[in-house]
């Protein structure tokens, strides 16, 4: 498999993204973008843009506003208000505009924590075509200010949903059962709910099958 390729990326409101590109097959119009949880970086989604490639699809990787290699990094994030936190919905946007100028037409966020609602946020508030699917692992009801119960509702019936979390995450497995339920019944929806596994990507360590769970559900989408 072919080295990401690190890149750079930069926000409408002009902050600096760095990435790891994973190129998919010649063929493949398929793009996944990755947001990460906090404390975490783009690195945390090595081993599922992998099988990504191997199925051949093309991955983004982001750090986050604050995190990593981005602006503000390592460790700015921990000065972040939740105005500042919300703004990171822009470093998707930007990670979703390379996916499109990299030929992708069917295109898939995957977030932990944080990550996870940000990835609702954009299928929810952006009028991407583009975008088919939200996978979010571990979200909550409100990480700093961005929120998804106030959106879960609002999502268009050509949009899906992949909810995944573990028991002994308490309020994310809670978050979870809670938002399932919540989804319109024309959104298509599927649930992975653990007894343990951590949060966020530390449900592709102690689940590796998850990781192949999401990429079957996703290839059944396109």
């Amino acid at each position: 498999m072919a080295t990401p390729e690190q890149i750079k990326l930069k926000t409408k409101d002009g902050i600096d993204i760095a990435g790891d590109y994973y190129t998919g097959s010649q063929d493949s119009r398929t793009g996944v973008l990755m947001l990460h949880m906090m404390p975490a970086t783009r690195k945390s989604y090595v081993s599922f843009a992998r099988k990504l490639q191997q199925e051949g699809m093309a991955g983004l990787a982001i750090d986050l506003r604050g995190h990593g290699e981005s602006h503000g990094g390592p460790n700015g994030y921990q000065l972040f208000s939740d105005q500042d936190h919300q703004k990171s919905i822009l470093d998707a946007e930007a990670g979703v505009e390379f996916l499109k100028s990299k030929g992708a037409k069917k295109i898939f966020i995957v977030g932990a924590s944080i990550g996870a609602n940000l990835a609702l946020q954009y299928i929810v508030d952006f009028l991407d075509q583009d975008v088919r699917a939200a996978i979010l692992l571990s979200p909550g009801m409100n990480y700093r200010g961005i929120k998804t119960d106030e959106r879960i509702k609002k999502t268009h019936r050509t949009k899906a949903i992949y909810f995944a979390a573990a028991a002994d995450d308490g309020y994310s497995h809670d978050t979870v059962q809670t938002l399932y339920d919540m989804v319109p019944e024309s959104v298509k929806e599927e649930v992975a709910l653990f007894d343990s596994g951590g949060h966020g990507t530390k449900l592709f360590e102690t689940h590796p099958e998850l990781m192949e769970k999401i990429i079957g559900w996703m290839k059944a989408l396109l």
